[in-house]
């Protein structure tokens, strides 16, 4: 073996884009291992093994399974239960890919595996210039995943590469197609990992927490519109599944989960134009012009266009002024920054 291969542990999650990763880093000349972190104790998680393994063994490199159940249920589940219970709509991801993905699993590559560098199947590019680290968006505009990767810092990303940078989705298809990998064909994964169809996110917080009845109340006159069975089944900016008739179509404008209720409102006093965000990471420095206070580009989640707004920096969180007002400013959703000229991020926090 040429022992001036660098090595790559690569986060193996049995799907087609860790798959493809990691066989684009093997192409590269790299040493590739597989480390395949065991999130919940379920078939689920044990079939997400078995297909990491399948696809380790497809393209002969070593695998290892990583036990993170612990930290997975503390740092992640238990985060995502106690969000809705405090009226809060939680993004497990960013807190998964913050504890476990660059948390557990990284050390381990690095302190364990003996790993150079450190990859994943997220689409994301990173470029270094005069020693700093900066994520930019991927090739494919419809898989912008750095709202999910605010939380990194400057040493993770000095350690991490991203292989997926260049190609499409179609394109990553179409690699693991022709190279026959067993993931070519697997879908899309799904949003919230824990929760397997035919369970739901509603069908899993009736469980947690059961019925506690509460009232519907009008954003703007305190009438009651009614009842419902629990104000963790909703989050800001929801007009489905309310299941009142009404005049006109009624919008989630607020939770009070100390009261249990869920106040209700129209369209137009769903939008604001400030909000604060607390826990704020920056990927980077900033730079003398930005003087913690500056323009930018911001997301509130992950599905919509970014924004312009003003930022005013302080030690531990924003303020953020959108320049037109938004909808669904949502608490416990991830507020993220992106440069105003080059779209690369800037970090982002929680929202208030």
């Amino acid at each position: 073996m040429n022992t001036n291969r660098k090595k790559a542990v690569v986060a193996l999650s049995g799907g087609l884009d860790s798959s493809v990763a990691a066989l684009l880093l093997k192409q590269q000349g790299y040493e590739v291992i597989g480390l395949t972190g065991k999130m919940i104790n379920s078939p689920s998680a044990e079939s997400v093994i078995e297909n990491a393994k399948l696809v380790a063994q497809s393209l002969e490199i070593e695998h290892y399974v990583y036990d993170a159940t612990d930290s997975f249920q503390k740092k992640v589940i238990e985060y995502f239960e106690n969000s809705y219970k405090f009226g809060k709509t939680p993004n497990p991801c960013i807190m998964c890919n913050k504890f476990i993905k660059w948390g557990e699993l990284f050390n381990y590559a690095f302190e364990k595996l003996g790993a150079d560098v450190y990859s994943t199947g997220h689409y994301a590019n990173i470029i270094e210039k005069d020693g700093i680290f900066r994520l930019y968006p991927a090739a494919d505009e419809h898989k912008d995943q750095l709202y999910f990767l605010y939380k990194l810092n400057q040493q993770q990303l000095s350690k991490t590469i991203f292989p997926l940078a260049k190609y499409s989705k179609d394109k990553v298809r179409k690699i693991a197609e022709k190279f026959n990998l067993p993931t070519k064909s697997s879908k899309e994964s799904q949003d919230i990992c824990f929760i397997k169809k035919p369970m739901t996110s509603k069908k899993y917080l009736i469980e947690k927490f059961g019925v506690k009845r509460g009232d519907f109340v009008d954003i703007l006159t305190d009438k009651k519109w009614g009842e419902h069975e629990g104000c963790y089944q909703y989050t800001i900016g929801q007009r489905k599944g309310i299941g009142i008739a009404a005049p006109y179509p009624l919008y989630v404008i607020k939770i009070d989960a100390s009261k249990n209720i869920v106040y209700l409102g129209r369209e137009e006093d769903n939008y604001k134009d400030n909000l604060k965000i607390l826990d704020v990471n920056l990927i980077e420095p900033l730079n003398d012009d930005m003087k913690k206070e500056f323009d930018a580009n911001v997301k509130i989640r992950y599905n919509m266009q970014a924004k312009k707004a003003h930022i005013k920096i302080f030690d531990n969180f924003a303020d953020i002024k959108f320049y037109e007002p938004v909808n669904s400013v949502t608490s416990g959703q991830a507020g993220v920054i992106y440069d105003i000229n080059d779209g690369h991020l800037i970090g982002g926090g929680v929202v208030a």
